[in-house]
């Protein structure tokens, strides 16, 4: 690995919060942090400076994000105390059929291919840049530029991924060309070049954001989705805008937890999740305890059925305030109480467990063997956390989920399409063919306030449904420092067949008293990257000063500007 290449990568591992700073910020790639100091350094904001880390993202991890993707946002601007959510979610044609060009269990996903889908990664940016952005255009663009023309070094995570995703990213001639330009993946410390792409970036410097809204690529896009029998026109690409959203704001205790209001659906779920744990008494619980896992999972559980029947309001009224009543929320406690057993089933478990599960231990541990169908990885997403000096927050996700067509690249971009469900209900992605409509996704973009001051901001992808809420729970249930929160065990919903999967850094003795719950333990590994990598802002109560923390599970890097 050459010099330049060890300056840039940041593997898994530990990373201690950094603080003292006057702004801050946090991103999965060291990249993108260097990005977004500089522009803060030059007097940009925190828009400016997001938009130019999110410029950059999409061209440094094409297996995580791209420019036809989604974003989303909550930003805090200072002078005025206003919040602002921005929607810019991918959306499916309401006028024609779904289209999906890949074939069922081609990809790894399962038996439903994914599908094509609008991209919402250009216009968010454009409605951002043309509601709060300072800097010129222009220079916004320019280090996206650079680094896709003289490419990005490959880190041992990028490399994996790409390996895990190759059925996908190399099903089209197109995708082998981007992927494995030579006949092969680019080897962990060689940079990987985007010359096609840096040309249609030096468009979008040219043109703005519309070179891939109603311009060059975007007729490329249309062109090449009419061949391949998707048979939408120009004017598609705008037919459902960027929707400005009063965000979603609860009480919990003694902060304000601002969220995404629908069509997404964290905030909603945040409001349920924590008003249940509060009824079952989360906070007289020992962190990492048998109780806190098993209140846990089985509220996870609760909420993801629930959630699962929420949408986009252009369609339908749903029962929103139903899950944010307290109430409903107590007897969804007492339910989940309720099914916490009152005799010993250590043994039941230890007759009933299958492969992978507690009934198979490591000798000499009592730790449980690694499940054999873990974490299964979501497409990839990028999460941001940026304040600048001014006091501007923001808490951004870029995602190549629910952006562009699935496996196919045009102008340099690659895309990934989206896996929404477009009937029943689904905890995940959920999609109605309905005019305006957009995708709900359980993105975690998510601002804490305290007496009106925000004190906090973090997201994360991967199953940020089920992990957003544990870190949350962390800082402001159990008092955890940033760093602590970030780094605890990370754990999914209860599984259908009553099995709880946790990454393996559990106690022995929270290991037992689950066995004594009746709960099976499938193990992840000791950091799974599929369960998220958060990046988060905070502000020091002792001093003011901000501080900022990146998660261990990928290659996040956090820093500011003293």
């Amino acid at each position: 690995m050459t010099d330049d290449a060890q300056k840039w990568i940041r593997n898994y591992g530990p990373k201690p919060q950094v603080g003292g700073f006057s702004a801050a910020c946090s991103s999965d790639n060291a990249i993108v942090t260097d990005t977004i100091l500089t522009i803060l350094k030059e007097g940009g904001n925190a828009i400016d400076a997001t938009i130019a880390g999110c410029m950059v993202q999409a061209a440094i991890e094409p297996f995580m994000t791209n420019h036809a993707g989604t974003v989303t946002l909550l930003y805090h601007e200072a002078k005025t105390g206003r919040r602002y959510q921005l929607d810019s979610a991918g959306f499916l044609p309401h006028d024609l059929p779904p289209f999906r060009p890949l074939p069922p269990r081609s990809h790894g996903w399962g038996a439903t291919a994914p599908a094509a889908c609008l991209p919402g990664f250009m216009p968010g940016i454009k409605a951002m840049y043309e509601r709060f952005g300072t800097m010129p255009w222009r220079r916004l663009c320019e280090d996206a530029i650079r680094w896709a023309e003289e490419g990005h070094p490959v880190s041992t995570f990028e490399y994996s991924v790409n390996i895990w995703l190759q059925e996908f990213m190399t099903y089209f001639p197109e995708g082998r060309a981007f992927f494995q330009p030579g006949g092969h993946f680019v080897p962990v410390g060689e940079r990987f070049r985007l010359p096609d792409l840096a040309r249609t970036l030096r468009g979008v410097a040219e043109d703005g954001p519309g070179h891939m809204i109603e311009g060059p690529w975007a007729r490329d896009f249309v062109a090449k989705a009419n061949a391949m029998g998707w048979r939408i026109g120009l004017e598609h690409m705008t037919a459902t805008p960027p929707r400005w959203i009063e965000p979603f704001s609860f009480r919990h205790h003694d902060h304000e937890v601002l969220s995404l209001a629908p069509p997404q659906q964290q905030g909603i779920s945040l409001c349920f999740m924590t008003g249940v744990l509060r009824h079952l008494g989360i906070r007289d619980v020992e962190p990492g305890s048998a109780e806190h896992l098993f209140w846990m999972a089985h509220t996870l559980r609760s909420c993801f059925f629930h959630t699962g029947m929420l949408g986009d309001p252009i369609v339908s009224d749903y029962g929103f305030d139903q899950l944010c009543d307290e109430d409903f929320q107590a007897g969804c406690a007492r339910m989940i109480r309720g099914v916490m057993p009152k005799v010993d089933l250590t043994q039941h478990v230890r007759m009933t467990a299958g492969p992978g599960l507690v009934g198979h231990k490591i000798p000499d541990t009592g730790l449980p063997t690694r499940a054999d169908a873990g974490s299964k990885p979501s497409m990839g997403s990028c999460e941001l956390a940026v304040v600048d000096g001014d006091g501007n927050w923001v808490q951004m996700m870029n995602t190549m989920q629910s952006g562009g067509i699935p496996g196919m690249v045009v102008g340099g971009v690659a895309m990934a399409g989206t896996h929404a469900s477009l009937s029943g209900v689904n905890g995940f992605i959920g999609a109605r063919l309905a005019k305006g409509a957009r995708l709900r996704q359980p993105v975690g973009n998510t601002i804490v306030y305290r007496d009106g001051v925000p004190v906090m901001s973090l997201g994360t992808p991967g199953n940020p449904h089920c992990t957003t809420i544990q870190v949350l729970t962390n800082l402001l249930d159990f008092g955890m420092t940033p760093e602590a929160a970030i780094d605890a065990p990370r754990l999914l919903p209860l599984g259908e067949d009553g099995s709880l999967t946790i990454e393996d850094r559990i106690s022995p003795a929270a290991l037992a008293g689950l066995e004594r719950l009746g709960v099976q333990t499938r193990a992840l590994g000791a950091y799974d990257w599929p369960m998220g990598s958060f990046q988060m802002c905070f502000r020091d109560p002792a001093t003011g000063a901000l501080g900022a923390a990146a998660d261990p599970r990928r290659c996040g890097v956090a820093d500011g500007i003293a």
